[in-house]
């Protein structure tokens, strides 16, 4: 469910590549000499400053992540936020270092901060899922550092390693738009073209981004000390006050209906489609906002949160709102995800035609043989990429070999997975990876959420093993092939960004190695930061700041798979419903609504993830987030263009970096609420 949000791009609609091989062949080699001659010549492209200035970019992105991972299940790419601060701070280097500074190590900058800001994936689902439902025995995180750091070796390079061989289809051959990797190559090129306003533009996003990072790190900071006026804003508590309404204060006290200054969400907002906002929207509205009040109202529900019937609750309810909403939402979000696969399926034979191919040229490259060609004109383009910069086949097979073997062993003697499920989802996760590429590269989203879902579905059921084992192999399995998925899409997409500013693709795999260092190092300190600062994060049915609907999403999957939960009758009944509804809705979008219409047509997806999570001020903000981009673009529609995603990209940023300050703060158990004005008569709503 942690899936990399973004918004349709300008490039979206760039016609597929539809002339003949040669015809291809000859215009990518007049392209490449007009780049060749536009941009400088840099005799070094993977460089320790660009590896460097890019990781710690990285770190803040992945501090980011962590962050709106664990309160929205909902994670950000480093790509554009790598390019133009990395432009910036390349630039002073240069200054000071002296050499020569192109685009090609612009891309090299980018890589390495989107191998570093990305390997989250597992701490906002599998990992703390499993804390939650007590298969690591009482064991806090801490004292599982040396698993925790096996397990993140795992998941930085197993994908990383299978997808290189994939660039020759997806990169090459089928040539997918790639809407954000593309939108990096022509930002980098942008900036380093001479004769044009690139400087100027740059140092204007570099400004621009900055102050939002800034005034998104200290607004949030402060609201540790100020929470009620710079954190939550009671509102509809003080208007239910004045007006003696009850009910309007039970949606703000139990119902959780209050604003935040969650500028990570305001950020997201921006560059998120209307379709979605909205609809994740009307989703929280629809289970938190109406229909979970009045059922509880009524005795059928024992009130919002919590999977375990409280003692308090009356003998006649059968659960709370999050545990009876949960079946419905994520019915909607798995089949909405696979209906818009099915949509795309003549792609997919062909995806799966090609992984027969490339298994056996991968063998006839191993022999020395000639590769087999692809029949289809369509698919065919001719790489232009000199052989010295081509990732040497013994560096990719070796990596992949050691990283398989490392994984089933870990996997085996730190999470008692057996071995047998090891190498079936090392297996599967190769041909899931195809699933997510093709999304990608089509649409800009991987579907890592369905990804999950179907692996946790495959190993559902262990032969001869307690229900411990079984539910860690599920979680677990789900985690590599997620994991696997989303470091595959990233290689790829670093490859696409190269092929489109001519940089090597062997100084890609050294920089999203070296990114993947840094991304190993950073994401276990941050989870323990998090999971010290808020217990919550590990338990269920207490209160929490973090909604994490990805961790109780995997969890609740987990056990209603493998026999240790249930669903009530009238929740299973409104979830097959709901899953029909999701793939007619998918059908109908895409086989009679108008094109024109398309960008409006709710998106089921998002619906289904505002019934599993349970902080309405996510939504909100967003919706307050994207009003505000509506009305930029109207007023301001050249800076909007130009600006939109360096604001969007420092206020997550910010806010990211906020919350470790915050966490830091309360594990050194730091004094805060130190103003409680907006906090309610006794305090007790911060």
């Amino acid at each position: 469910m942690a899936t990399q949000v973004n918004e349709k791009s300008e490039y979206d609609d760039f016609p597929k590549e539809k002339s003949t091989a040669l015809d291809s062949a000859e215009n990518k080699i007049e392209l490449h000499e007009e780049e060749e001659d536009e941009f400088i010549h840099e005799p070094k492209q993977f460089t320790v400053r660009a590896v460097l200035v890019g990781s710690v970019l990285g770190l803040v992105v992945a501090a980011s992540n962590m962050y709106t991972g664990l309160k929205a299940g909902w994670t950000f790419g480093a790509a554009l936020w790598g390019s133009i601060f990395g432009f910036l701070l390349l630039k002073i280097l240069t200054r000071i270092t002296g050499g020569i500074f192109g685009p090609k190590e612009n891309t090299v900058c980018q890589t390495a901060a989107t191998a570093a800001g990305g390997l989250s994936a597992g701490f906002i689902t599998a990992i703390p899922a499993m804390y939650r439902m007590g298969l690591m025995g009482d064991r806090h995180p801490r004292d599982d550092v040396v698993a925790l750091l096996l397990w993140s070796i795992c998941s930085a390079f197993f994908g990383m390693f299978f997808a290189v061989p994939l660039r020759s289809h997806f990169v090459v051959n089928q040539d997918l738009v790639f809407p954000t990797p593309r939108a990096a190559a022509e930002t980098i090129k942008s900036l380093h073209r001479a004769g044009s306003n690139a400087a100027k533009d740059a140092r204007e996003s570099g400004i621009v981004m900055g102050a939002s990072f800034v005034i998104s790190m200290v607004w949030g900071t402060l609201a540790h000390f100020i929470p009620g006026l710079l954190g939550d804003l009671h509102i509809l508590y003080y208007m239910g006050k004045s007006a003696g309404n009850e009910a309007l204060m039970k949606a703000d006290t139990v119902w959780g209906w209050v604003f935040t200054w969650d500028f990570a969400f305001f950020g997201a907002g921006l560059m998120t489609p209307g379709s979605t906002v909205f609809s994740f929207m009307a989703g929280t509205i629809t289970a938190f906002g109406i229909a979970g009040p009045l059922m509880t109202d009524a005795g059928y529900l024992w009130g919002k949160g919590s999977f375990t019937r409280p003692s308090t609750a009356e003998l006649t309810t059968v659960a709370s709102a999050q545990s009876w909403f949960i079946w419905p939402g994520i019915a909607m979000m798995v089949f909405s995800a696979f209906s818009e696969l099915g949509a795309n399926w003549r792609s997919l034979y062909f995806s799966c035609q090609v992984i027969v191919r490339e298994g056996r040229n991968i063998i006839r490259k191993l022999s020395k043989k000639e590769a087999l060609v692809v029949d289809t004109a369509v698919h065919v383009s001719k790489d232009t990429t000199p052989e010295h910069e081509q990732i040497p086949t013994s560096w990719w097979v070796s990596g992949l070999v050691i990283s398989t073997l490392f994984t089933i062993l870990v996997m085996y003697f730190n999470f008692q997975v057996p071995v047998y499920a090891s190498i079936g989802v090392v297996i599967l996760s190769f041909f899931l990876a195809f699933v997510g590429l093709q999304s990608t590269g089509e649409t800009d989203i991987n579907p890592t959420g369905a990804i999950g879902k179907v692996t946790q579905l495959v190993f559902s059921r262990i032969p001869n093993a307690d229900i411990q084992i079984v539910q860690k192999t599920n979680l677990m399995c789900a985690n590599i092939a997620a994991a696997a998925c989303s470091q595959a899409v990233d290689m790829v997409s670093d490859l696409k960004t190269a092929q489109l500013t001519k940089a090597s693709p062997r100084a890609m795999l050294g920089a999203q190695i070296v990114g993947s260092i840094f991304a190993i190092a950073i994401a276990i300190p941050l989870f323990l930061l998090y999971a010290g600062a808020y217990p919550c994060i590990l338990a269920e049915g207490v209160p929490c700041q973090f909604p994490t609907p990805a961790v109780t999403a995997w969890a609740a999957t987990c056990r209603l798979l493998t026999g240790g939960g249930t669903i009530p009758k009238e929740s299973l009944i409104t979830t097959i419903v709901f899953a029909i509804v999701a793939v007619l809705n998918v059908i109908v979008r895409v086989k009679f609504v108008p094109d024109a219409w398309k960008p409006y047509w709710p998106n089921l997806n998002a619906f289904g993830l505002g019934f599993v999570n349970t902080g309405p001020n996510t939504p909100c903000c967003m919706l307050i987030g994207w009003v505000a981009g509506r009305l930029w673009l109207k007023f301001g529609k050249a800076s909007h263009g130009r600006l939109m995603y360096s604001v969007s990209a420092g206020l997550i940023s910010g806010i990211g970096i906020a919350g470790v300050i915050k966490a830091a703060l309360t594990i050194g158990e730091v004094p805060g609420k130190n103003v409680l004005i907006g906090c309610g008569p006794d305090g007790d709503l911060c």
